[in-house]
């Protein structure tokens, strides 16, 4: 454990308020229930929906808060236009805590922002949702990736893992009307925040699933339409279940994104002992000043 009451490495607006919430906390009555702070961040869009409020912080506690407690806690939130969360046991009781008349708490969670200027989209998701840590190197791993499928109006991509849509919409942007993309998910809420960030944005050439992807999934209707290319970003347990049946896919070109450099070596020998070569590897500083690095490859099917 460190001493910190700042962190250059984290976005400034959290990075330098640690001394003062560590205050903040030192005077609650309940200073020593806190379990933890789970932090989640987006852009500042003042036109959207709480879009002036871009920092989230849920407040994990082992007992109730006092009145006191919460009033320290709001004050302190609103003072910063950000959003704050309860939790005293598992996700469902995650309470929003409104700051001010204006805070919508018909639902539980508020909304929070990225956007990927190259793509011209705006990506809505919750505090809980997963989202790539780093905002800058998203936007440069993105087009990166994009720009390896080497993509062309009128193809079929395949997006597996494909989350909330990073991935899928500016490949959908990239393939135009006249192509289509098919973004394959375990989490049924993740495949919802993923179609209606489609719609918000306006593309209409892209379908989502959920699917739990080490089972062989060949069989389903949307898996045998034949696709050009194929993306990939599974967690950092890597992707050997789907190694097994991804040649079935029978894409020309395959990007697999990794935040796991380990996962993906293992995973590349299975793809070469399928009929693809390795044409291009990288990596990306996505954890800045830590020993883990993004790592990003392309394939593509070798003539037989």
């Amino acid at each position: 454990m460190a001493e910190l009451n700042e962190c250059h490495i984290l976005d400034p607006r959290i990075g330098f308020e640690i001394e003062n919430l560590k205050t903040l906390i030192s005077t609650l009555e309940s200073r020593d229930k806190i379990a933890q702070l789970e932090l989640a961040m987006g852009e500042q869009l003042p036109e959207l929906p709480d879009g002036n409020q871009p920092v989230a912080l849920i407040v994990r506690h082992l007992e109730p808060l006092s009145e006191a407690d919460i009033d320290k806690l709001k004050a302190f939130f609103a003072a910063r236009n950000w959003q704050l969360y309860l939790q005293s046991k598992g996700a469902d009781s995650i309470e929003r805590i409104a700051l001010t008349e204006a805070d919508d708490l018909s639902e539980q969670f508020g909304r929070l922002y990225y956007q990927l200027p190259e793509y011209d989209l705006t990506f809505e998701f919750i505090p809980t949702d997963f989202t790539q840590v780093n905002l800058s190197v998203n936007r440069q791993m993105t087009k990166l990736a994009c720009d390896l499928l080497d993509l062309k109006a009128g193809e079929r991509v395949l997006d597996l893992f494909s989350g909330l849509g990073n991935f899928s919409l500016p490949l959908a942007r990239l393939v135009g009307e006249t192509g289509s993309v098919v973004g394959v998910e375990g989490s049924e809420a993740m495949t919802k925040r993923a179609a209606d960030n489609a719609r918000r944005n306006g593309i209409s050439n892209t379908e989502f699933y959920s699917q739990d992807l080490t089972k062989d999934c060949t069989d389903k209707p949307w898996a045998n339409q034949g696709f050009d290319a194929l993306l990939i970003d599974p967690p950092r347990s890597g992707a050997w279940e789907i190694m097994q049946y991804l040649p079935k896919f029978n894409a020309e070109r395959i990007v697999y994104v990794s935040c796991n450099p380990a996962t993906l070596a293992r995973d590349t020998k299975a793809l070469l002992e399928q009929g693809y070569r390795l044409t291009h590897a990288g990596v990306m500083d996505m954890f800045c000043h830590t020993g883990h690095v993004e790592s990003i490859a392309r394939f593509e099917k070798v003539d037989s």
